[in-house]
């Protein structure tokens, strides 16, 4: 080992003239996954570290469509030093000439028990929220305030409450607690509700309580001590531990994604540091020859080499490091003054770790092929120019590659926290590596045949172009697989978002209602229907009763031990009631109870959610509704279609087992755009306590959030583009002594520097539409994919970005192969031709 470290260490005093491109694409990669896991630690840490102000508390216990009992509020004056009630529920704002949902937040006097609401003129909450002339007052978002052309001292209604505009809210202490949320926020006193209607039993609202502890409290501790006493009562703990789980959830989830994009970035970087590698070895021919002819076995040779590799490599990967922890720190501020969470951005050694040791299994996978050659090379082989360097290598190092691409495949799995995707993704990269491996081995075969053909006959720049992509050395293979892969996510990433708006577009006009009437009293239910039926515009309205419960148990054990993390039992679910299936229900399994049915409670339940949660008949739900557990057997299944956006419950229940619950009405109303506006201004009219939810209002929040993710897909994405574009200049520059040769003897035989030009173009133009071909089809099939087996809609394929692929791929390589192209147009021959002599 010490003469190879020597006889590396020599070598390496020659400097890195053929390690840039190897340096670059390692670094780019390695900084790419460290700047993601950077900002994705960063957000956790902003997220950890002001967890009470996130959650406003250290503590709290949730409620749906009830108020704490006395033996909660008990509790809570018990663990507490200090306490805040909050109401949240959706309703409508309405002035003299207009209406807009709005999410309501109604608060007591010891809100917010941590952190401050800044609001515009400056003033205090309590002064904001106080009564005037007998009109208490609000804040609101300044959205809602200029959707609605309000200024402070105007009154608007909530309800058949009166409330006076006193300031805009800046921000929300606790926003990222609240969810995902369809309207603008306003802030109202609780008490100020007391007469609106809009906290009528059976409405739908949200209650929290939070606590602020001593500053010894156990959290876990006092947890279980919650649980124990009130887990059956439909209460939910939260503390400041996890204060924003769903935000939290959504940048891990995102933050792992991005990570297997830089992944395919990397792999893309290692078809450069492959060719930086092979270019480097054949470099040496002279001196591994003299070596052999000296006596150095295989053995010494490849250590040789495989210590200045490593060098290289710890050396790329410390440029990495530098450039992806150095970026975020460097725009921290303006980053976490624009995200809607705090985030504290510093170096994270658990992001930088997770990157370096990325970037180290990359470098050895795709470096152990052109070092394990040498071990078998032939002095008299390397002296003939080289052509001992192919075939492939001792089985030992094969057995080595795949443990290693084993060993980062399962280690991404791992640290993603989600295999399936992993695996996916790392199985979406080798098809496509070996897809554009294939096609361009389909280019070379072509173009050899090509350039024999008639077509090419007479036509030097194309004939010489056709010649050059087929020759054995020819650098079609390092072209096609680095650009390839960066247009394949782009362009399957323009598929899905056109086709996610083209559905949306097509579909919401003939599927989806225009809105979602929430909140309906019982007795406003029937003269509702009468409403709406009279109304010429209305094509349909469905209606059915509603409650909201949360699934605690299933088969008589903790809902989430059996049905894990399912969206079924995250939160409360909508519940009706039916004496008979409605029109056009299907039965797929079991049977509905009889009409007059007033025996245990039963529950009919989505097929689709039942089989993902493992339910069969015969198992029994326990559903807690408003503090009362009803246990229900499962007695049929039916067919629920959510996709439509319209009237669709995950459960439904006997009259009987719900009777006397006190409940509100939902309706659905089908109506053309034209219309909506009437509707809902005679809906809101008659009857204020009645919410509002326009169904392509909801959308475009929906369709906001999926436009943010494929914006972040597609940046992760031009960061695979920037490494190919790497490796597309690495491939130049190494082809330029072969194209100087190329262009002597196209002069000698008489060719101009036009067609020798023209030849370079229509080569780099050949590589670069293959390229993004593949491409297209390879983003195509994976559009496809998603929105048939993710999205379950039709798919239909979008020419105007697979034609902009293409056009990109042709541009990158022209660019790329006319920036080397001066030197080789400018030779003499006569000197390149002595110099091969």
């Amino acid at each position: 080992m010490s003469l190879a470290l020597t006889i590396a260490r020599r070598e390496l005093r020659g400097g890195l003239r053929g390690f840039r491109i190897f340096l670059a694409c390692l670094a780019l990669g390695v900084a790419a996954i460290a700047a993601v896991g950077t900002l994705r630690s960063g957000i956790q840490s902003g997220l950890a570290d002001q967890g009470a102000v996130l959650l406003g508390g250290d503590a709290e216990m949730r409620f749906t469509y009830r108020a704490a009992t006395p033996e909660e509020r008990a509790f809570l004056d018990r663990e507490a030093t200090a306490s805040s009630e909050v109401y949240d529920f959706r309703s409508m704002v309405l002035t003299e000439g207009d209406q807009a949902l709005t999410q309501v937040k109604a608060v007591d006097a010891a809100y917010p028990l941590y952190g401050q609401v800044p609001l515009d003129p400056a003033m205090p909450l309590a002064e904001a929220l106080a009564d005037r002339d007998g009109i208490p007052g609000a804040v609101m978002d300044p959205v809602l305030i200029d959707r609605l052309s309000l200024t402070p001292g105007d009154t608007f209604r909530l309800g058949t409450a009166t409330f006076r505009l006193s300031a805009a809210l800046l921000r929300e202490p606790d926003s990222a607690s609240a969810g995902f949320t369809l309207g603008p926020r306003t802030i109202v006193r609780t008490g100020a509700l007391a007469t609106s209607g809009l906290l009528a039993p059976g409405s739908l609202y949200e209650t929290r309580y939070r606590m602020r502890l001593p500053a010894d409290a156990d959290l876990a501790a006092l947890k279980r001590k919650a649980d124990r006493a009130f887990r059956d009562d439909g209460m939910r703990w939260t503390d400041s531990r996890n204060a924003a789980p769903g935000i939290e959830r959504f940048v891990t989830s995102l933050g792992s994604f991005l990570v297997l994009v830089g992944l395919a970035g990397l792999a893309v970087g290692g078809v450069g540091i492959s060719a930086a590698v092979r270019a480097y070895l054949d470099g040496k021919t002279a001196t591994i020859a003299t070596l052999k002819t000296l006596g150095a076995p295989g053995g010494l040779i490849f250590r040789t080499y495989l210590i200045q590799i490593g060098a290289l490599t710890v050396l790329g990967i410390a440029m990495g490091l530098v450039l992806g922890a150095g970026l975020p720190l460097l725009a921290a501020p303006l980053i976490e003054a624009s995200l809607p969470f705090p985030a504290r951005i510093t170096v994270s050694p658990a992001a930088l770790a997770e990157a370096a040791f990325y970037g180290l299994l990359t470098a050895l996978i795709f470096t152990l092929i052109p070092l394990a050659r040498t071990e078998r090379i032939r002095a008299a082989a390397l002296y003939r120019g080289g052509a001992g360097t192919r075939g492939w290598p001792r089985a030992r190092w094969m057995v080595a590659l795949a443990v290693m691409a084993a060993g980062l495949i399962g280690a991404a799995s791992w640290i993603s926290g989600m295999p399936e995707l992993t695996l996916g993704a790392a199985g979406g990269v080798l098809a496509a590596l070996a897809v554009l491996a294939l096609a361009a081995w389909g280019l070379r075969w072509a173009a050899r045949r090509l350039a024999r053909s008639p077509l090419a006959r007479g036509r030097v720049a194309f004939r010489a172009a056709l010649a050059a992509i087929g020759a054995p050395r020819s650098d079609a293979l390092p072209v096609i697989l680095s650009l390839g892969l960066g247009l394949s996510v782009l362009a399957a990433v323009g598929q899905i978002d056109w086709n996610l708006r083209t559905a949306i577009d097509r579909d919401l006009p003939t599927r989806a209602p225009a809105f979602f009437f929430v909140d309906i009293q019982p007795d406003q239910i029937d003269p509702f229907l009468a409403l709406m039926q009279a109304n010429p515009a209305v094509s349909k309205t469905e209606s059915a009763p509603m409650l909201r419960g949360v699934i605690t148990r299933i088969n008589d054990r903790p809902a989430r031990e059996v049905a894990g993390d399912h969206w079924v039992v995250r939160g409360d679910r909508g519940i009706t009631y039916a004496a008979t299936p409605a029109e056009g229900t299907k039965i797929t399994a079991g049977t509905f109870w009889p009409a007059d049915y007033t025996g245990a409670p039963q529950v009919s339940f989505a097929a689709k959610e039942a089989a993902e949660i493992g339910l069969k008949l015969g198992d029994t739900v326990t559903v807690n509704i408003l503090g009362r557990d009803i246990t229900a057997t499962v007695t049929s299944f039916r067919e629920v279609d959510f996709s439509s956006a319209g009237m669709g419950f995950v459960m439904a229940l006997n009259p009987a087992a719900v009777a006397g619950a006190p409940h509100t009405h939902i309706a659905t109303v089908y109506a053309p755009p034209a219309a909506e506006g009437a509707i809902l201004r005679e809906v809101t009219r008659t009857w204020p306590n009645v919410t509002a939810i326009r169904i392509r209002e909801a959308i475009d929040r929906v369709s906001e959030a999926l436009s943010a993710i494929a914006t972040a897909t597609a940046w992760a994405a031009a960061a695979t583009l920037v490494t190919g574009f790497v490796v597309l200049i690495g491939a130049a520059a190494a082809g330029e002594r072969a194209r100087s040769y190329e262009s002597a003897i196209l002069k000698t035989l008489g060719a101009s520097r036009r067609q020798i030009l023209t030849s370079f173009a229509l080569r780099s133009a050949l590589l670069g539409a293959a390229a993004g071909a593949v491409a297209v089809v390879a983003g195509g099939v994976a559009g496809w994919a998603v929105m048939t087996f993710v999205m379950e809609v039709d798919y239909q394929f979008e020419p105007v970005s697979a034609l902009a692929i293409v056009a990109g791929g042709i541009l990158a390589t022209l660019i790329s192969g006319l920036a080397f192209a001066a030197r080789p147009l400018a030779v003499r021959p006569a000197q390149i031709l002595r110099a091969q002599d």
